[in-house]
């Protein structure tokens, strides 16, 4: 194929792209700022978030990403466009983009990406699982007939999944995960302390202090918000008790969640999970206590992979490198005119089936 191979983990809080020979080159903020008056963009990325609680009336920021999927498609377009622009500057050929998908979603949100990332510029676009991906970038060999459990905590959707030869064998993907976790702290500030903070405000506090259970040594942070009753900005200590209170119930269920994936693996792949363990990937893997929270439940070992923020890009980066991965997988390059094509996306062709 003509052109360059860029992988994209396109993602609720963040975009991560990856190019082929060169590794990960960009990551950045699922954000665009408006200017309502004209419509064209203002901000792109780490610019735009900044201005997320502190824009004009005169500037809209958008995430168009939620809970995994796309809930503005122009938005998205802009993002990728400008990010595929800015790495691959005046070249001749346009890229070939592979761009990952949660573990559960409709055939029009496969062909919705698909539309995405040819629309944004790309000669031809493919899809492939983020929990497939997460596992290959955590230096896992999926190609055996092998049950290996991955559970990629995101910002929009938790995807759990059993893979085995190359294939997820079970799969569940829920809208519980780290975006969630931030609401949950501010619902709670707000309902026992009377502050209103944003969502950056939250999601450095969950960072900070944030934990999966109780911790023995107790931690606070001074945080900055806006009083309920009287409208004036206000400083307060936030203690890793208030978040862990907020938050557990939203932990307890991605438990679950987990727990039922692993009640629906077969036999012999839940032998396998036993003896080698889960493998958490994601930015939400990252909440102190985690992976220890999730091996208490399910009394199995479990580990966080290296650098699991950026698992499903080199995961992608390492699908790409290999074409026969790609073609024993069923992932098939597909143009415009391919995808335009097609009249029935129920028979498993848009999933590389």
């Amino acid at each position: 194929m003509l052109g360059i191979n860029i992988g994209v983990d396109m993602g609720t809080t963040s975009i991560i792209i990856y190019v082929e020979d060169k590794g990960i080159v960009l990551s950045e903020p699922t954000v665009a700022a408006y200017r309502k008056s004209t419509g064209k963009i203002a901000a792109v990325g780490k610019k735009a978030l900044r201005m997320v609680g502190r824009a004009p009336k005169s500037i809209e920021v958008v995430r168009p990403m939620k809970d995994g999927v796309i809930s503005d498609f122009t938005a998205a377009e802009h993002i990728l466009r400008h990010f595929l622009q800015k790495i691959c500057g005046n070249m001749v050929f346009k890229p070939n983009v592979m761009i990952c998908l949660p573990a559960q979603v409709t055939n029009l949100e496969k062909r919705t990406l698909l539309d995405l990332a040819t629309s944004a510029g790309a000669a031809r676009a493919c899809l492939i699982e983020e929990p497939i991906a997460a596992a290959i970038g955590a230096g896992i060999d999926v190609t055996y007939p092998k049950g290996i459990m991955i559970v990629d905590v995101g910002g929009g959707t938790t995807d759990i999944a059993v893979i085995t030869m190359g294939s997820m064998s079970v799969s569940k993907s829920v809208r519980n995960a780290g975006n969630a976790l931030n609401e949950s702290i501010m619902r709670q500030i707000r309902r026992e302390r009377d502050i209103l903070i944003g969502e950056l405000t939250a999601e450095k506090i969950k960072k900070k202090i944030g934990c999966a259970y109780l911790r023995e040594a107790e931690l606070a942070i001074e945080a900055r918000g806006k009083s309920y009753i009287t409208g004036m900005p206000v400083r307060f200590e936030v203690t890793s008790t208030e978040v862990f209170l907020a938050i557990r119930e939203h932990l307890e269920s991605i438990a679950e969640d987990v727990r039922s994936v692993l009640e629906s693996t077969p036999p012999e792949l839940a032998a396998d999970i036993s003896e080698s363990g889960i493998v958490m990937t994601g930015g939400g893997s990252l909440l102190h206590g985690f992976d220890e929270f999730l091996a208490k439940k399910m009394n199995i070992a479990v580990r966080v992979a290296e650098d699991p923020v950026n698992c499903v890009a080199k995961g992608i980066g390492k699908v790409l490198k290999n074409m026969e991965m790609l073609v024993n997988g069923g992932y098939i390059f597909k143009t415009r005119d391919d995808i335009r094509g097609y009249s029935d996306y129920t028979d498993g062709l848009l999933e590389g089936q």
